[in-house]
């Protein structure tokens, strides 16, 4: 059962740089005629918006005993203490402040963060750094998903 489910989708105003994209390789075709500058507008058009989406894609699950941000996994019970991170804040975690060993699920376009230690002695990440725009519901929900052993979660006593 999933508790909480977020998409990371990219800001609907970055499909326009696809539209332009499309209108830049039509300029460049041109020379090659009419069809091949509609070809190329659309295909070109249609690819970069692909891509965004594609990008736009990852998503952030809780369900009632595991965390999965983008292809990482985590039990809770390895989640150690969050600290929700406001823009300042998330800027600072994954610039000056970054370990280099941390495991991130970073967009630069979500500018909220939750930084959550992690409690497993086989993972070498001090921390899970994930780009949110819902940062005290994912951090209510995690907390929730903890104490709730009906959801699969472990009591924290």
């Amino acid at each position: 059962m999933r508790l909480y489910e977020e998409r990371l989708g990219v800001p609907r105003s970055w499909y326009w740089f696809a539209a332009m994209l499309g209108v830049m390789a039509a300029a460049a075709l041109l020379p090659f005629g009419a069809v091949a500058a509609a070809g190329g507008c659309v295909t070109v058009t249609a690819l970069a918006a692909l891509a965004l989406r594609v990008y736009g894609a990852v998503r952030i699950v809780v369900t009632g005993g595991h965390l999965v941000a983008g292809s990482l996994r985590f039990p809770l019970t390895s989640l150690g203490l969050a600290e929700i991170l406001d823009a300042e804040e998330a800027f600072l975690w994954r610039t000056r402040r970054a370990d280099v060993r941390a495991l991130m699920l970073l967009r630069g376009y979500v500018p909220t963060a939750l930084r959550i230690e992690i409690d497993d002695p086989d993972c070498a990440a001090p921390y899970l750094y994930l780009s949110t725009r819902q940062p005290t519901t994912l951090l209510a929900v995690l907390g929730f998903a903890r104490r709730s052993p009906a959801r699969g979660g472990t009591e924290v006593g």
